[in-house]
């Protein structure tokens, strides 16, 4: 994918009666991606989005989309979500015995494809498929739920994933997903991630300013 910097604001956290406007904002602000949690009750225990609030906001931004699949059987999904158009589809390794042959559909149907691991996932889980895959999602809280304390462990995972594409020369970018703010956003990159989530800490407050601080906070590290 991409070696850039980039803040993806998760709509989860958003004003649902307000989505339009504040996804609006957010674009204005500069967000990179925007995020959608997925999540069918199952895998985790809220239920969220569908394909179908996909296709609302990709009427109203051009900004690319992020659909986060938190879901079991997840092979149900991936047409109908790359369809309603989105960009990059993150799914779950510990949802599905058959990841790799949906990362190479999800490529196929044309998006690019990432492969999720959960705090208590190591990386070797997902070593077979670090050749093929286009992103890392490193969940850096427990899946399923917003305004989690930020996991400090998994930077581990983070650095490690970080060396093994620096050594094998892979494309993949890696994400980060959990208790992003603009302390936390300095660790992973310091650790090796270049795509930030971020829930709670951006909606619910002055969008435009806690986007840019993120931005700031990225910038400061890197310099």
């Amino acid at each position: 994918m991409t070696n850039k910097l980039l803040i993806a604001p998760s709509i989860l956290s958003a004003d649902f009666l307000n989505l339009q406007r504040e996804v609006q904002v957010a674009t204005e602000a500069g967000a990179d991606y925007f995020h959608i949690d997925l999540m069918d009750g199952v895998f985790v225990p809220h239920l969220t989005f569908g394909p179908d609030i996909i296709q609302a906001l990709r009427s109203v931004t051009s900004v690319p989309l992020d659909a986060h699949l938190m879901v079991d059987h997840p092979e149900n999904y991936v047409q109908s979500v790359v369809q309603a158009g989105a960009n990059l589809v993150n799914i779950h390794v510990e949802s599905t015995p058959h990841i790799y042959r949906l990362i190479q559909q999800v490529q196929e149907l044309g998006a690019q494809a990432g492969v999720v691991i959960n705090p208590g996932t190591s990386v070797a889980a997902i070593e077979a498929i670090l050749p093929i895959v286009d992103n890392i999602l490193v969940m850096t809280v427990n899946p399923g739920f917003g305004g989690q304390k930020f996991i400090a462990a998994t930077l581990l995972k983070i650095q490690q994933l970080a060396r093994l594409k620096q050594k094998n020369n892979y494309h993949y970018s890696i994400e980060v997903d959990g208790g992003i703010n603009e302390q936390t956003i300095q660790q992973c990159q310091a650790a090796g991630a270049n795509i930030f989530v971020a829930g709670s800490y951006v909606f619910g407050h002055d969008i435009s300013q806690r986007i840019t601080n993120l931005k700031q906070a990225i910038i400061h590290e890197k310099s």
